[in-house]
């Protein structure tokens, strides 16, 4: 694969994760679904759209490829990830995710044996305070309870990152991954508190079967191409492209501190990216 497709797939990945904040934000913050809804309709519409794509294209659905702990972890992350957003501020839950992305992503690439050049710390540094500039001006304090759940919701992803680098058929295991959190669903779906508005389940599909089915397919694709180093970094971009979204779909005003820490990110990508940083792939 080209250097230049791995750029354009890993671009694509990283605008979905960030269209799924704002949808997210859009339902639960206006009170349109319930955050186990969301998840359970995210999901069944990311296996259903996904399922769809392998009979178009016919290719034989192999719902075995993927793994239980890859079906795990996306299912911790997307159920954690909204029940935290009903208590957290988006700036503070977005500090809280990436940091553990970070610290779960990168912790184990070094411990695995990947090393880092000065210049790649110089890059990795230069990107971790671009983003900490953007996010912390904006932060709350959050409850116990909601931190514990965006810490697993990050914790989750992390996960699901790593085992996506070994993945051999992106397609093919993202759909197993998918089509195996569906025996949980009717658990969510019934739950006591379920509140599911017209416009909240629209707002959950689109995120489950373009953000998230679709999404996570191409971000498997380019992670094959990715060191953990590198796949960690690149999210970090996530917060600032959703606030870009937020411009250009909820006419959302353009900072300062928006402008300099994207470019703060995007440079310290780019010297990691020189630094050729990791001497043996994880």
């Amino acid at each position: 694969m080209t250097q230049a497709r791995v750029l354009i797939l890993t671009g694509m990945a990283l605008w979905a994760f960030a269209g799924n904040s704002v949808l997210n934000r859009l339902a639960l913050g206006t009170g349109a679904i319930d955050a186990l809804s969301f998840s359970a309709l995210r999901l069944l519409s990311g296996a259903a759209v996904l399922l769809l794509i392998l009979v178009v294209s016919r290719r034989p659905i192999r719902p075995v490829r993927g793994s239980w702990t890859g079906s795990g972890a996306l299912l911790v992350y997307m159920v954690t990830f909204s029940l935290a957003y009903r208590q957290l501020a988006t700036g503070t839950g977005a500090l809280i995710l990436f940091a553990t992305v970070q610290i779960v992503m990168v912790g184990t690439a070094l411990l695995q044996g990947q090393q880092m050049r000065p210049l790649g710390w110089l890059g990795f540094s230069l990107a971790v305070s671009g983003f900490l500039l953007y996010i912390l001006p904006g932060l709350q304090s959050p409850s116990w309870h909601a931190l514990g759940l965006m810490i697993l919701a990050g914790a989750g992803w992390a996960l699901y990152s790593l085992l996506g680098r070994k993945s051999t058929d992106p397609l093919q295991d993202t759909t197993g991954n998918f089509v195996r959190t569906l025996p949980c669903l009717p658990f969510l779906l019934v739950w006591p508190s379920t509140s599911i508005s017209a416009s909240g389940a629209v707002l959950a599909i689109i995120s489950g079967a373009l953000m998230s089915g679709i999404g996570y397919a191409i971000w498997y694709q380019a992670l094959r191409q990715l060191t953990s180093i590198q796949a960690a970094m690149s999210q970090l971009l996530v917060p600032v492209l959703a606030a870009i979204a937020g411009v250009l779909w909820l006419q959302e005003a353009v900072g300062v501190p928006l402008v300099l820490a994207g470019a703060m990110i995007l440079g310290g990508i780019g010297l990691h990216a020189f630094s050729r940083t990791a001497a043996q792939p994880v």
